[in-house]
């Protein structure tokens, strides 16, 4: 089999250097381009680091991106003129700008996901399943951990699950979100979906999702504590989006949900 040429961007960054460690034990991919949004002299692997441009990606068969939003859209401008395929990780996109991505993907392949795990994508499956179950009367709220480092909150998969109850009550996401709160100790059920987020140490990822109806709580979670199961679940991705034609693409489409 032909390996996968393969560019990461924000190579710098913590997925970026934690990608660059599993195509390492990868057979299936040579990496030829590691960008980031500045001039950086250094290398990394042998290869030099370059900025995000037509000739720095040219050589690649598919592109994965964990940046900022501004970047990606760098990204995917670039990866549509050379018609590239991009596996998109970056979170904390507005509701304007997911809708833009999606115009990209009219015309490359574009894979998209708020989080790599296949776990995760499992748990916002359940999470549709357990919210279309249940009746009215079942108020839900989502708590996630995340390092200190994390920016943005609530997180990306925080969001992620939260779409898995909009979806399983037919419901529009947006009109269901919530308070979004920063390290609370507790929070209260609403009748949107309310958000917690702690940030603390150096915790890869818990996230919890519960349902009461006041007589009795159900409760999904899930616990990362290796990081190389994000880069290892992008690598999946970007190996299934190989085979793909232009379209917009999630984890679901890959793990064969209904």
């Amino acid at each position: 089999m032909k390996k996968i040429n393969l560019g990461i961007t924000g190579c710098m960054g913590r997925m970026g250097q934690q990608i660059i460690k599993s195509v390492k034990s990868d057979k299936n991919f040579k990496l030829v381009a590691i960008t980031e949004n500045r001039e950086i002299h250094k290398k990394i692997n042998g290869i030099k680091i370059s900025k995000n441009t037509l000739d720095a990606l040219k050589k690649t068969d598919l592109i994965i991106d964990f940046t900022i939003p501004k970047c990606t859209f760098e990204i995917l401008r670039i990866a549509t003129k050379l018609k590239k395929r991009v596996v998109i990780g970056t979170t904390g996109f507005t509701k304007k700008e997911e809708n833009l991505i999606k115009k990209y993907s009219k015309r490359i392949p574009i894979l998209k996901a708020g989080n790599m795990s296949l776990g995760i994508n499992l748990l916002m499956y359940l999470c549709e399943i357990a919210s279309s179950s249940l009746d009215k009367k079942y108020l839900s709220k989502i708590f996630e951990i995340h390092h200190k480092h994390k920016k943005d909150y609530p997180s990306g998969t925080a969001l992620m699950l939260g779409k898995g109850i909009a979806v399983g009550k037919n419901k529009n996401f947006y009109k269901l979100i919530g308070k979004k709160y920063l390290n609370k100790k507790d929070f209260p059920y609403g009748n949107k979906i309310n958000f917690n987020s702690i940030r603390r140490g150096e915790i890869i990822g818990e996230h919890e999702v519960k349902f009461s109806s006041g007589k009795e709580i159900i409760t999904l979670n899930h616990e990362a504590f290796d990081r190389a199961l994000y880069s290892e679940g992008a690598l999946t991705a970007a190996k299934w989006l190989m085979t793909k034609k232009a379209g917009f693409y999630s984890m679901r489409n890959l793990m064969n949900f209904k």
